[in-house]
C-alpha cells in the first residue's frame, strides 16, 4: 500500500475528483483535507510511524484552497482557536 500511495504521489498533479463534493464550490472539500491532513499527521505521530502517507492530503488541501485561508487556519491553530476538531 505504501508503494502505492507514493506512486500516487509522483503522478500527482491536481486534486482528483471527490465523490463526496460534486459541486463547483470547492470550499467543504478544501476543509475536509485540511483537517485529515493534520489528523493524520497526528494519529502517525502517535503511533511513532512515518507520516508521508498524510502528504496526499496536503497535496490536495493545497492545490484547493487559497494560501490566505490556510495561512489563517495554521494561526488559529498555534493560537489554540482553531474551529476545526484535529
Amino acid at each position: 500500500m505504501a508503494e502505492d500511495i507514493k506512486t500516487k504521489l509522483e503522478h500527482y498533479k491536481t486534486a482528483p475528483f471527490d465523490s463526496r463534493f460534486p459541486n463547483q464550490n470547492q470550499t467543504k472539500n478544501c476543509w475536509q483535507n485540511y483537517l485529515d491532513f493534520h489528523r493524520c499527521e497526528k494519529a502517525m505521530a502517535a503511533k511513532g510511524a512515518d507520516a508521508s502517507p498524510c502528504q496526499w492530503y496536503y497535496r490536495v488541501y493545497k492545490s484547493l484552497c487559497p494560501t490566505s485561508w490556510v495561512t489563517t487556519w495554521d494561526e488559529y491553530r498555534e493560537e489554540g482557536t482553531f474551529p476545526g476538531k484535529i
